[in-house]
């Protein structure tokens, strides 16, 4: 059966970076040898298949699009360039913040790598610390980059 939009699909993925470093998988034997399931602290049974339904946009554009005209059991790489998957790096979503008024709104000091969760619900990484600012980017953290994906399609249902 080659797959459609409207079809539901069940997929095992490895994404990677272009210079090869994952950043994500359903697969726990990849997480835990590459050091991503003890970053992560996880228990192996949250690595599973992802399953969605092609064309809802569940998945990212690229990866949703590419599914299209593919069939149970087929294995694929995938690129997907960043306008297909988390959009540019948009200057405008890097911020700054005076020190002190950054320490009131989080609550402690600031740390390059802290995760903060702003009132409008943006997500952000402190990236950087001056003495009188603490800069804020609260742009996805895969925005901007071409992603790589190696998938294997488990299951097409209807």
């Amino acid at each position: 059966m080659t797959i459609e939009a409207g079809d539901g699909v069940t997929i095992e993925y490895v994404g990677r970076f272009e210079d090869g470093t994952i950043f994500d998988t359903s697969r726990y034997e990849v997480a835990a040898e590459h050091g991503l399931a003890e970053a992560q602290d996880a228990d192996p049974d949250s690595y599973k298949a992802l399953s969605f339904r092609v064309g809802n946009r569940d998945v990212i554009a690229g990866l949703d699009d590419a599914l299209v005209g593919r069939s149970e059991g087929e294995e694929a790489t995938i690129t997907v360039d960043p306008g297909d998957a988390y959009g540019p790096v948009e200057s405008e979503k890097i911020r700054e913040y005076d020190t002190a008024t950054f320490e009131a709104m989080v609550g402690t000091e600031p740390e390059v790598g802290m995760h903060v969760h702003a009132e409008n619900d943006l997500h952000g990484d402190v990236t950087a610390i001056r003495d009188d600012a603490v800069e804020v980017d609260f742009n996805h953290e895969l925005a901007g980059k071409t992603l790589v994906f190696e998938i294997e399609v488990v299951d097409v249902w209807g």
